[in-house]
């Protein structure tokens, strides 16, 4: 056995690479989740690795990135990386590699899964829309444009970033990476900044105003111009978001009742006078 290590080509790591941007939910399915969409990204590296007339260890291949699998797609594509550099060991002969490929990908994609949904899901995305929103409110087109475009260079920077993390740096790198808390403040910093427009969105689009006159010898005293507004400008759409967060985050109820909470008591408020 050579103790050169054989590389798979740039052109085979890029088809790698975009193969899973874009198809990593291709034929997803109950049995093996993004099973089938990670070896289509694999086969570029299949191909340019093994003979053609190694048809045992082609098939071998294959069948190691056919099973099970599923992750976040941006964040979980170092599992990606990962995989092509092992498989570039495997074909140069390190054979008992071929049996901790599967345990490596198990054990990876759990946490990336974690961190890419909280990054993405959880923060990037909602902190676009909202922005994009606020843009659009006027009909300006612009607003779906730039939410979409954004979303898509950002999730494209990601990919590529762990993709080389993991076919660089390995196995080690990505545990660096979990380890470092690099992530950790990427994802504090951003749900700060979330937290801030959402913020800036709830003075600016959750309208609530109380209507409570009282009467007195000396004059009339209107609760929310000479009260409310005088301790804090939009405490009530304040108070109305941080109670829905509180419903909906600690009480566990669901948007849909919420919905309805919020335009029963809307009614009946506004039936009787109060706002």
């Amino acid at each position: 056995m050579s103790n050169e290590v054989r590389k798979a080509s740039r052109s085979a790591l890029n088809k790698c690479f975009w193969n899973w941007a874009f198809f990593a939910h291709s034929c997803y399915n109950y049995e093996r989740l993004q099973g089938t969409g990670f070896l289509h990204s694999m086969t570029p590296i299949i191909d340019d690795l093994y003979d053609k007339d190694d048809k045992e260890g082609r098939a071998a291949a294959m069948t190691r990135h056919a099973a099970f699998f599923n992750t976040e797609p941006r964040v979980g594509t170092a599992i990606i990386g990962l995989s092509a550099a092992m498989e570039e060991r495997i074909a140069s002969g390190e054979t008992d590699l071929a049996e901790t490929v599967t345990s490596v990908k198990t054990g990876l994609m759990g946490p990336l899964a974690g961190i890419g949904d909280t990054l993405m899901q959880a923060i990037l995305s909602p902190l676009l829309l909202s922005i994009a929103i606020g843009i659009s409110e006027s009909g300006n087109v612009l607003g779906p444009v730039l939410y979409s475009a954004a979303f898509v260079v950002i999730a494209i920077v990601l990919h590529r970033l762990f993709f080389n993390i993991g076919h660089n740096q390995g196995d080690e790198g990505i545990a660096q990476l979990l380890e470092s808390g690099a992530i950790n403040k990427v994802i504090t910093g951003a749900g700060i900044m979330g937290c801030t427009v959402m913020g800036a969105l709830a003075a600016n689009y959750v309208s609530l105003n109380t209507r409570l006159v009282v009467s007195f010898a000396t004059g009339e005293f209107d609760l929310q111009a000479n009260f409310l507004d005088a301790i804090m400008p939009k405490i009530l759409p304040l108070g109305l978001t941080l109670l829905v967060y509180w419903l909906m985050d600690k009480k566990g109820v669901s948007s849909t009742r919420m919905l309805v909470y919020i335009v029963v008591l809307g009614a009946v408020l506004g039936a009787i006078g109060i706002i």
